[in-house]
Formats: C-alpha cells, sequence, structure tokens
C-alpha cells in the first residue's frame, strides 16, 4: 500500500502546488483525475521519490520513501509526463542502458526482458529505429515499457494516453488492467475516460488539494436524479452547467440541478464525467 500522508510543497517562487494531501492507495489501478495545473505531476514526482515535499511523508509497505528514496526506487516504475531521450539511439539500446541502471547486469536478461516488453508494447519490429525519431505516441509507448523494466510493485503513470490514437489507448487499458493484479497502480490524467471503467479508486485534485475520493461509481450515484440534458440555448435558471457537447451538428449541455431547470431539459444518469465537473467547478480555479 502507498500512503500520503498531509504532503504539501511549497514552490520557492510562492505557488503552492500541494496543500494537505492525504491518500491511500491499495494494489491495483488507481486513477488520479485533476486539471492541468491541479498539482498531479508534483504530487506523482513526491511519490517516485524525485521531489521532496515542504512537509508531510509518503511511505509504500512500511517504506519510509523519504528517508529510504533507494529502497522505494528499487520497486519503482515510473513514466513522467515528459521525457527527452539521447538523439540517435535505438530504442533497443535506449532500453538496455536503462535496463542496466536499475540492475539488470545479464547481457541475457536484458536482452530477453527487451523483447518481452517492447512487443508488449508493439514496438519490438522498430527496435532498430531511435526513440528521438519515434512520433509521440511512439515515445509514449516506449515509455511504458521502460517503467516496466524490474516488474515493479508501484507503477506511476503520468498522463500515459498522451498522443495515443484510439487503438493504442484500448490495447494500453487492456496493458493496464492487468498489471494491476499484481501492483499498484496509479494514473494520473485529465481525461476521465482513462480511469472510469478501469480505476476502481479515484480522487479528484484541483488546487493541491483531494476533493473527492471514492469509487468512480459511488462518485456519479451521488448525483443521481440531479443531472439534466438539454439544448444549449434553453435556459438553465437555478441550475449549474456541467459540461457541453456538440453531437451530430447540435450543441447541448449537461446540468446539476435539484429540479427539472427548464421544460426542454430531460433527466439523464450521471457519470463520473459529471461528478469530476461539478467537483472542479465547486472548487473554483486551479491555484497550482
Amino acid at each position: 500500500m502507498l500512503e500520503i500522508e498531509g504532503v504539501s510543497h511549497l514552490y520557492p517562487d510562492g505557488t503552492r502546488a500541494l496543500d494537505g494531501v492525504t491518500l491511500s492507495v491499495r494494489r491495483g489501478l488507481f486513477g488520479l483525475l485533476g486539471p492541468n495545473g491541479a498539482g498531479k505531476s508534483s504530487l506523482m514526482r513526491v511519490a517516485a521519490t524525485l521531489q521532496r515535499p515542504t512537509e508531510g511523508c509518503v511511505r509504500f509497505d512500511g517504506i519510509d520513501a523519504l528517508a529510504h528514496p533507494r529502497a522505494l526506487r528499487l520497486r519503482l516504475g515510473y513514466l513522467p509526463q515528459d521525457f527527452g531521450v539521447y538523439p540517435g539511439v535505438s530504442a533497443q539500446a535506449l532500453f538496455d542502458q536503462i535496463a542496466v541502471l536499475k540492475g539488470i547486469t545479464q547481457r541475457g536478461e536484458r536482452q530477453d526482458l527487451a523483447e518481452r516488453l517492447l512487443r508488449l508494447v508493439n514496438l519490438w519490429d522498430v527496435r532498430d529505429r531511435s526513440v528521438s525519431s519515434f512520433s509521440g505516441g511512439m515515445r509514449q509507448r516506449w515509455g511504458v515499457a521502460q517503467a516496466l523494466i524490474g516488474d515493479p510493485d508501484l507503477l506511476i503513470l503520468d498522463e500515459p494516453t498522451a498522443g495515443l490514437d484510439p487503438a493504442e489507448r484500448n490495447r494500453f487499458h487492456e496493458l493496464l488492467f492487468s498489471l494491476g493484479e499484481a501492483a499498484v497502480v496509479i494514473v494520473s490524467t485529465h481525461i476521465v475516460d482513462d480511469v472510469a471503467d478501469l480505476c476502481g479508486d479515484v480522487a479528484v485534485l484541483a488546487g493541491g488539494r483531494v476533493l473527492a475520493h471514492d469509487a468512480p461509481a459511488r462518485l456519479a450515484a451521488a448525483l443521481d436524479g440531479r443531472v439534466w440534458r438539454g439544448p444549449a440555448e434553453a435556459d438553465a435558471a437555478g441550475g449549474t452547467i456541467l459540461s457541453r457537447r456538440l453531437s451530430a451538428g447540435r450543441l447541448s449541455v449537461r446540468v446539476l440541478a435539484d429540479a427539472q431547470p427548464g421544460p426542454q431539459f430531460e433527466p439523464v444518469t450521471a457519470t463520473l464525467e459529471d461528478a469530476y465537473f461539478a467537483v472542479i467547478g465547486q472548487a473554483g480555479p486551479s491555484r497550482a
């Protein structure tokens, strides 16, 4: 279990990226949702021991990650939101170098591992191409492969589906589902669909604070009977607009209201996306 307790972080310019974050994350898939600037990447860097928080503590299976970062790193797989690569170095050669840094000293073992993981992310056939020449989606898949070196017990993925096309995203979701059976897997994203069906536990972060934390179904169920859909031009007096959508050339809105906000509105089943927008809207503008 990953335990994050009272974690706050203040940057030198005065920006408070995290404000008393407390979370307990068990084995399986955990979704961390929040808009850009919510503090998600700051929290992931703290959990990955890449950034020491101003306050608070982080533990994983009894390991004090701040006091003994190396002990956690031996069990960690990490995909940052952005990462650089050496120009001109092939996917297999760069993978091999990272495997050495992770302590895999036997060349044969590294070769077998490279083939297994690069096949897993559908990159084995382009293993001799330089990672710097890859498309954004291909580079992201390579990043996932290197994060899996060493069969980590804790896997932290920051915006993992950025740049993936629909087929790649579906394949990646299947991979995540299998990984969640044996490890703590944290998926940090602003894309609700990435966690709605995958994750059994979700937290919403905004302004550096945890605003909601529960199972996706329970977060959505809390709004049952209060979500309505109608044309964008209709008067939704007394209701709060959650989202706007264009469908078949027509703009519609989803509205949160205790009673029907107008004659042109119909009740709809609440979703995790509705719950997310409701929580974010109540919090106001992000501070981080």
